[in-house]
């Protein structure tokens, strides 16, 4: 059985981040350096689970 990836809010993604701050990630959206993510016909962003850890293991190996 497989789970469903889990769609996250920008604040569900700022706490797992420790606390960066909503103009900081907007910030990196800007620059592209954020996880990829999705607007909701409402207009709001979410960030697949797997999104965000991929992008956290980049930054990993990049280090």
């Amino acid at each position: 059985m497989t789970r469903r990836d889990e769609l996250l809010t920008v604040t569900q993604v700022l706490e797992e981040l420790g606390g960066v701050s909503r103009r900081t990630f907007y910030r990196w959206r800007e620059i592209g350096k954020a996880p990829k993510g999705i607007r909701l016909p409402n207009g709001e962003l979410r960030i697949y689970r797997s999104d965000l850890e991929a992008w956290l293991e980049s930054l990993r190996s990049a280090a």
